[in-house]
């Protein structure tokens, strides 16, 4: 997709590092950068007076003319809409390439405190929602560590794993594929000996079907360096032990089309709120 990068934008610490790696993303990408700022309040609010108004149209475009004057060749605009910050990045990611958001961290807790916006955009967004806490570094000289996806091997994953892919791709990063499997529930109740045959051949099976995907991904994706790793835990747990030395976490959200639910799944939100390094939260079917 040749999409915009949109990146929301506050003035907060959080929106600023937002923006820092989504202009690093649109440079890598050759893609359009687009500031977004929604500004909601009526006339009758304080922060809907003309002055407000103002001067935040001045520190938007004062954080617009920071980053064209930082990043050679890349398209940099931004846009100040009257619009719930909801409502507009929504409307934005319909063609957009990438979503990127500022959060806040959650203290000494890994992983991110998710406000009503990013939550909703999350569960709602139609392209990869990507989230960035104020405190996460730069790239040192735009290189990146492994770039880490959890994936589910009972549901299709080629829109996941084309995402984790590019993105490793774009930076040679080393991708590693995580899948978490667990015994069937009711095997604690088998002797020592049925359970460790049974964990045994679950184990096979799935780790001939992860050498399988890998196999047929490393032939599309050649030039990267792709591994993948069985692990015998919950799916959120093994994708937040692999974060540590990562510099992105790939997951997926199940596009779902009835009204009710929370439309991000436990994964997903496992990993928002318990790895601290960037999280990509990618849409598929």
């Amino acid at each position: 997709m040749n999409g915009p990068v949109v990146v929301g934008f506050d003035g907060s610490p959080e929106s600023l590092a937002a923006t820092d790696w989504a202009a690093r993303e649109a440079q890598r990408r050759g893609l359009p950068l687009e500031l977004l700022q929604a500004w909601p309040w009526p006339k009758t609010d304080v922060l809907g007076t003309d002055e407000a108004i103002s001067w935040s149209r001045q520190r938007l475009a004062a954080r617009e003319a920071e980053l064209r004057a930082a990043l050679t060749g890349t398209d940099v605009t931004s846009a100040h809409v009257p619009k719930d910050p909801v409502e507009a990045l929504e409307a934005a990611g319909r063609s957009a390439t990438l979503l990127v958001l500022g959060s806040r961290g959650l203290g000494i807790v890994r992983g991110f405190l998710v406000g009503s916006v990013s939550h909703q955009l999350l569960r709602r967004a139609a392209c990869p929602v990507v989230l960035v806490r104020a405190d996460t570094p730069p790239s040192p000289g735009g290189a990146a560590g492994d770039i880490v996806v959890g994936v589910d091997l009972n549901h299709p994953c080629d829109d996941l794993l084309a995402f984790a892919f590019e993105v490793a791709g774009l930076r040679a990063a080393p991708l590693r594929i995580v899948h978490g499997w667990e015994p069937p529930v009711g095997s604690e109740y088998l002797s020592p000996t049925a359970a460790d045959g049974t964990a045994r051949d679950l184990s096979a099976v799935d780790r001939d079907r992860l050498d399988a995907l890998l196999a047929d991904w490393r032939s599309r994706c050649p030039d990267v360096d792709a591994a993948a790793r069985l692990v015998k835990a919950s799916p959120a747990a093994a994708l937040v032990d692999a974060s540590e030395t990562a510099d992105l976490v790939v997951v997926g959200r199940h596009v779902r089309h009835r009204p009710l639910g929370t439309h991000l799944g436990p994964v997903a939100h496992a990993a928002v709120h318990h790895i601290g390094c960037p999280v990509a939260v990618v849409p598929h079917e």
